[in-house]
């Protein structure tokens, strides 16, 4: 099923936001400094870090997504899986940058990490079908959601209002499973086409209102979820040189997935009751049990241990995203202020383990048709090349 393999380390992008106006008010300082000219930074007296990329308080969204994520998108449309995963305390600034919450008061200059995609994207695309008339692709788009340790499809309406009222079948229909070759899928996930940029615009609109947030110490619309969006590409592309007898060229099939993950901030400072307490407690549970997987994924001296993966609901969902075919960029976000300087060092600490995990990332290629046994020895001369 495979083509062109290679291995690839985690990317890390470190993003620091601003200094609040709660924070100047209440005299913070910034306890960061970042190196210039290098991918480093500072933290307090004696500790520092490297990372692939480092953007500062006054980096803009365009050259984050420049910078770290357009190298992804040129390998996905090769057909290779990729992964973003936002990380960091809880308004540190990672929906800002992922901008998973869209709404029609976003300018162009804020657009964060998901609407500059979709329309890169689809440019992309429009290039290939100009160059080969032959060519041709699905969009195809899913919004998940794991709320207190429970999936909402933010696309399905029926299932999202049987969430809400907590009924007994209103998560039952989304699950994780496993092929016949050891590959993950979701089921019962509800994946909508999409043929124009703004179509996918509005499927992330509409599942970034139906998400769940709520107010807390530390941010007044804190997301109280880890949301799942999830961009399929199917390309058909047409052979450079004919096969069989009648002359005629034939396709092959690539697939891949590009997932967008916002992880709910890590919370260890706040006065929360009630419901938030209960948000909270899923939250940094299912986080643990995240570090878990990068601490074990990173530990060279660990290669042969059990990689905890169904600890979590979270981790079961991400196993190929953190471990398996697919290329990583973590997107750590942190607040440069003093008074969250042990969550920040955690924070970085965090991102730190996660470059030291290597992934072995493929090309999905699909075989079907008259030209099986052609695609797959070419796919096994390409792998004898590399």
């Amino acid at each position: 099923m495979f083509c062109f393999v290679l291995f690839q380390f985690y990317r890390v992008a470190l993003r620091i936001r601003p200094l609040t106006q709660k924070e100047h008010l209440s005299n913070c300082t910034e306890c960061i400094v970042v190196s210039p000219d290098q991918p480093e930074i500072r933290i307090g007296n004696d500790h520092m870090f490297t990372y692939d990329y480092v953007f500062d308080n006054h980096s803009e969204q365009a050259n984050v997504y420049l910078k770290s994520v357009q190298p992804l998108v040129e390998k996905y449309v090769d057909g290779f899986n990729a992964t973003i995963l936002a990380y960091g305390q809880t308004g540190s600034g990672k929906t800002f940058s992922m901008g998973t919450a869209l709404d029609e008061h976003t300018t162009p200059q804020n657009l964060g990490i998901v609407p500059r995609f979709i329309d890169d994207l689809f440019s992309r695309l429009a290039d290939k079908q100009q160059q080969s008339p032959d060519f041709s692709s699905t969009v195809l788009v899913s919004f998940l959601e794991l709320y207190n340790e429970d999936f909402v499809d933010l696309l399905n309406a029926q299932t999202f209002h049987q969430s809400r009222k907590r009924t007994p079948s209103a998560v039952s229909e989304v699950s994780i499973r496993e092929d016949v070759h050891g590959n993950l899928y979701w089921s019962g996930v509800r994946e909508e086409v999409c043929t124009n940029p703004d179509q996918l615009l509005e499927h992330l609109t509409k599942g970034s209102l139906c998400r769940t947030t709520g107010s807390t110490d530390m941010n007044s619309v804190s997301s109280r979820s880890h949301a799942i969006f999830s961009v399929i590409l199917k390309q058909q592309i047409p052979e450079e040189e004919p096969t069989g007898a009648s002359g005629q060229r034939s396709t092959r099939t690539i697939v891949s997935k590009f997932h967008f993950v916002d992880l709910a901030g890590s919370e260890r400072r706040t006065n929360a009751q009630g419901d938030r307490a209960r948000e909270g407690i899923a939250i940094n549970a299912g986080l643990l049990a995240l570090g878990n997987v990068i601490s074990a994924l990173g530990d060279e001296s660990r290669k042969s241990t059990h990689i905890p993966y169904r600890d979590s609901k979270l981790t079961r969902l991400l196993q190929d995203s953190l471990g398996g075919n697919s290329q990583t960029l973590m997107m750590a976000c942190v607040s440069p202020s003093d008074s969250n300087f042990m969550e920040t060092l955690s924070t970085l600490k965090y991102a730190n383990r996660a470059r030291n995990i290597k992934n072995r990332v493929s090309q999905n290629q699909e075989f079907a048709g008259a030209s099986v046994e052609v695609s797959k020895l070419r796919a096994q001369i390409a792998k004898l090349k590399q």
